[in-house]
């Protein structure tokens, strides 16, 4: 499957902050290529679509960025969740999927 470059409105959001909720803190392209392994090659992310995401979640204080060095000895800037981002992640994650249960069923599918 080609990747799909449109990542729908808040589904960027609720995949950073499950990233970051399973793995730990990351830096950005990081989050990039875990998000894009775990979608099995159906989406695929540039800085420019990561990067502003993460400052709307930085700046809402579900992630909090701090500086080190990479694996790579770089400076970068890595990211971690907060607690209002858990309970954020949590609200998204029930919603999103009630969401796709009602989806399935309208399309006659079962979820």
């Amino acid at each position: 499957m080609a990747p799909d470059q449109d990542v729908h409105y808040g589904t960027l959001d609720l995949m950073v902050l499950g990233t970051l909720a399973s793995m730990g803190p990351l830096h950005g392209y990081g989050i990039a290529r875990r998000i894009e392994q775990a979608a099995a090659g159906a989406i695929a992310l540039n800085q420019g679509t990561i990067y502003p995401a993460l400052l709307r979640l930085e700046q809402k204080g579900w992630i909090k960025g701090s500086w080190g060095v990479s694996e790579h000895n770089r400076r970068a800037r890595f990211y971690a969740i907060t607690r209002s981002g858990r309970a954020r992640l949590a609200q998204d994650a029930d919603t999103w999927g009630r969401t796709v249960e009602m989806v399935s069923r309208t399309l006659g599918q079962e979820s």
